[in-house]
């Protein structure tokens, strides 16, 4: 299978920002890990801070991909042409979230995607991941 994880904005910050809500763990050392874990997966990663990059990788892998594990970080609560893009694509998107957003500010409560989303995870640290490739691959 072929899985595309997408991180938005400030998640190339992860083991450096704020380690009492997302850990104390790049993305880049934890995706060595799931590669190796699940290594009969075509597994690819990109991180952008900028919307129309987010968008266009949907749109450039969104019809050939068998799965999307995106984690838009600020972009979930405010962006209607992310969640355009990912009603426009037939690849499933499973949204990520590290931290229990139910448990931060109100703000956050809400997610503009999830509703073009297959599932959403939150809460379970950088096994959100893990979790939603396991849902991805046995689908």
């Amino acid at each position: 299978m072929k899985i595309q994880i997408i991180n938005g904005p400030n998640l190339n910050l992860l083991g450096v920002r704020e380690k009492s809500i997302y850990g104390d763990s790049s993305f880049e050392n934890y995706f060595t890990t799931l590669r190796e874990r699940y290594a009969n997966h075509d597994l690819h990663y990109f991180q952008s801070n900028k919307e129309g990059e987010l968008i266009d990788k949907l749109h450039e892998i969104g019809f050939e991909f068998d799965g999307i594990i995106l984690n838009a970080g600020a972009y979930t609560h405010t962006s209607i042409a992310i969640a355009d893009a990912i009603a426009a694509i037939t690849t499933p998107v499973v949204e990520v979230h590290l931290s229990n957003v139910y448990k931060r500010e109100t703000f956050r409560h809400k997610s503009m995607l999830a509703a073009n989303c297959k599932g959403v995870i939150a809460g379970f640290g950088m096994d959100s991941y893990r979790l939603a490739l396991e849902n991805l691959t046995n689908a």
